[in-house]
């Protein structure tokens, strides 16, 4: 695989996928792998989903693509039915996560100059990720993937996650502050929880300050955790959300969505996108939403979810090598004592394809569509690769 003429971004397994269906990939050579992240959370319905690929397949016979200086039927429909799904007012459509973030973050600064503030900030969070484009690479608190990029973006206060008191103590010292962005659950961050009363402070705190919250659901959304959206499971409505990934199952498209003031703060021209919303992308939105709905998507992760965790912990907790295992839905992470980089590439001799973030945290993020049997599958497989790795022997649940 030498000698490709890609610019060298990706460090890439040895193997090239053919085909997909459900939660397996098969390679060029016919062997089968389970893969356990679906495209880091992108194929929430498994892979080649037929109600998807139909819905492809038709809208690619009548009409791929048309202009934003028109209407479009598909687009006017998928908006109507994620925000009812939402709560929100209004959506925006692009290509991608870091897209959409980047249209939360422009949103946010022109509703700081519209009410006069003429250096507006958004708070973001220690060890949170929001893309790759400058100024969402700003966003994102990971200090590796900023490195040779400066200079940043300016306009960002970062404050620790799952820290009130540290958004109370911004919010004395900075009147710049027009917004908050934060995921409801860290995922590249290591599937890092916040407390219960996390988001409804937050919510508490934007309300005081005339603030925006904007909430990063490119990863939680889309049923991933057991709601449409994490942040309903909190009770919270943010004024801005975003989403991705699972929104197409694998076709490119993001939505940036806002209710009441945020809603109305764009006006034509103030942003756009050639791609975006086009009927293509609509027509794989709009198959997601529908399986989800028809499927109960929602019940099955967060059923699922906790069908794996019971698994997990009566396998692994306790153990030495063992440093928490936690989830929301089917948003899971294993925590491992020490790094556990070696493991991705025990796991793919086996036929897993396993993801580690944060250096120490088996990342999994499994299709929705999963049969209990398939979970239980699963569960076997990586309870089996991790005792393999720490060199544990014991068949039993541990007490």
């Amino acid at each position: 695989m030498a000698n490709q003429p890609l610019l060298n971004t990706y460090g890439r397994l040895p193997v090239v996928f053919e085909h997909g269906r459900g939660m397996w990939l098969y390679d060029t050579e016919g062997q089968r792998y389970l893969d356990t992240f679906t495209g880091i959370a992108v194929c929430g319905l498994g892979h080649s989903h037929p109600g998807v690929a139909g819905a492809i397949s038709q809208q690619a016979e009548r009409l791929t693509h048309c202009s934003n200086l028109f209407h479009c039927k598909l687009q006017q429909e998928l908006a109507h039915r994620v925000c009812s799904l939402t709560g929100m007012d209004g959506a925006f459509f692009a290509n991608s996560g870091a897209e959409v973030n980047e249209t939360a973050i422009k949103l946010a600064r022109h509703y700081g100059h519209q009410r006069g503030v003429t250096n507006p900030s958004i708070i973001v969070m220690e060890n949170a990720f929001h893309g790759r484009t400058l100024a969402t690479l700003t966003a994102t608190g990971n200090r590796r993937v900023q490195a040779g990029f400066e200079p940043l973006v300016s306009g960002f206060v970062r404050a620790p996650f799952n820290d009130l008191a540290a958004i109370e103590a911004i919010a004395e010292a900075n009147h710049d502050v027009v917004a908050i962005l934060v995921e409801p659950v860290q995922g590249e961050g290591g599937v890092t929880i916040p407390d219960p009363d996390y988001l409804p402070g937050l919510r508490d705190i934007c309300d005081r300050n005339n603030w925006l919250l904007m909430l990063d659901e490119v990863q939680t959304g889309n049923a991933r955790t057991g709601t449409y959206l994490a942040c309903q499971q909190a009770g919270v409505e943010p004024d801005v959300v975003t989403l991705a990934k699972g929104f197409g199952n694998g076709y490119p498209i993001g939505a940036c969505l806002a209710r009441g003031d945020a809603a109305r703060v764009f006006g034509p021209g103030s942003h756009g996108s050639t791609f975006g919303g086009n009927p293509l992308g609509c027509a794989a939105a709009l198959a997601v939403l529908d399986a989800i709905e028809q499927d109960a998507l929602t019940d099955r992760a967060r059923v699922l979810g906790q069908r794996l965790l019971d698994r997990f912990r009566e396998h692994l907790e306790g153990a030495e090598y063992i440093h928490d295992i936690r989830g929301q839905g089917l948003m899971l992470g294993i925590e491992l004592t020490e790094p556990c980089s070696e493991l991705v590439l025990l796991a793919k001799v086996q036929g897993i394809l396993l993801n580690i973030t944060r250096e120490r945290v088996i990342r999994l993020l499994p299709p929705l569509t999963m049969t209990d049997d398939e979970a239980d599958y699963l569960a076997d497989q990586v309870i089996r690769i991790i005792k393999l790795y720490a060199a544990d022997d014991r068949d039993r649940p541990r007490q």
